[in-house]
């Protein structure tokens, strides 16, 4: 099991992306949570299994590409923390 923590950058909030990255999870075995933050970035931390882990960051990636202007992903090593994949606020 792996983990991941991306930050998106570019116009990504008010466009359905977290809506969408849920939407997405539900397509694979990954746990985590998306949420915005106060800089205009959207933060996924998503875990699984690495093949799950990297189609759902691709998938989400396809989806919202007409959003996203840049990408910054993360490796951590702690994974195994949640269940489901939530939207936080």
């Amino acid at each position: 099991m792996i983990r991941k923590h991306a930050y998106y950058s570019g116009r990504v909030q008010g466009v359905g992306f977290r809506y969408t990255a849920a939407r997405v999870a539900g397509n694979y075995q990954v746990n985590g949570y998306v949420r915005n933050m106060m800089d205009g970035q959207v933060e996924i931390v998503v875990e699984g299994e690495e093949n799950d882990v990297q189609s759902f960051l691709g998938a989400v990636a396809g989806e919202m590409s007409g959003y996203i202007r840049d990408t910054r992903i993360i490796d951590e090593a702690d994974a195994g923390k949640f269940r489901g994949f939530d939207i936080r606020f």
